[in-house]
């Protein structure tokens, strides 16, 4: 069983039933009947707003409850005081007993995240995350976890990533989802999400779709673009 095979809405107390995200169609079809993870490595694509990291924020909060108990406190950074509420009232199920390995990484808090990290290893001669480029310490922290069977949510770390080292990162999902991790990874690039193996959650104003790679939006509008970027540069 995958880590983490299936996620439902269950409200607890203080739920609002206006909340604003339950308005975004993914959201709502959470709400309706739940989300099933069926791969090793899922893919969240979709346009801004849609939802995507509110989504893989409340599955990451709602999963780093089942830490309390755990040795690994490095799996997540603070939560953002703009995180919605959503994760409280999730309930998920997957394998048990819970794996502790992966970990949640996003953009707007990799810093902190990472000058944690550096208090709490031994590096010798290594240098801290912090004092490598955006790219070189997202890496080199991906790399530096425990292997051991786990969570990993990604929300857009091409942000972080130049083409080469999206390269590396495919490779390195690879080798998580061969080792029995889980990857769960929302980004706008066509490249990482090309990943081998993966399944494609393309989310919409409509709900979530489940296309294959060269089928959607994302690929399709930068196939156009790449093709001739005088027909979209000429309008702005």
């Amino acid at each position: 069983m995958l880590p983490l095979s299936r996620v439902e809405l269950t409200p607890r107390s203080g739920f609002d039933p206006a909340s604003w995200y339950l308005d975004l169609a993914p959201i709502a079809q959470l709400q309706r009947s739940g989300l099933e993870f069926t791969d090793p490595i899922t893919v969240l694509i979709g346009e801004n707003g849609v939802g995507k990291s509110t989504l893989v924020e409340a599955i990451a909060a709602s999963w780093q409850v089942g830490f309390r108990d755990a040795q690994d406190r490095m799996w997540s950074s603070a939560p953002s005081a703009e995180d919605a509420d959503l994760g409280r009232h999730l309930t998920y199920t997957g394998a048990r007993p819970q794996p502790f390995g992966g970990c949640f990484l996003r953009a707007e808090s990799m810093h902190a995240l990472f000058g944690a990290a550096d208090e709490q290893r031994p590096r010798a001669s290594d240098q801290a995350f912090n004092e490598l480029s955006h790219g070189q310490s997202f890496l080199r922290y991906v790399a530096d976890r425990p292997v051991g069977v786990g969570l990993w949510i990604l929300d857009e770390p091409e942000a972080a990533l130049s083409f080469q080292s999206c390269l590396a990162l495919i490779g390195v999902l690879g080798d998580l989802a061969a080792e029995g991790s889980q990857v769960i990874l929302a980004t706008h690039s066509p490249l990482l999400a090309a990943v081998p193996g993966a399944r494609i959650w393309e989310l919409t104003d409509g709900g979530i779709e489940y296309p294959e790679w060269a089928d959607t939006a994302l690929v399709r509008g930068w196939r156009s673009f790449l093709d001739a970027p005088e027909r979209f540069l000429r309008h702005l």
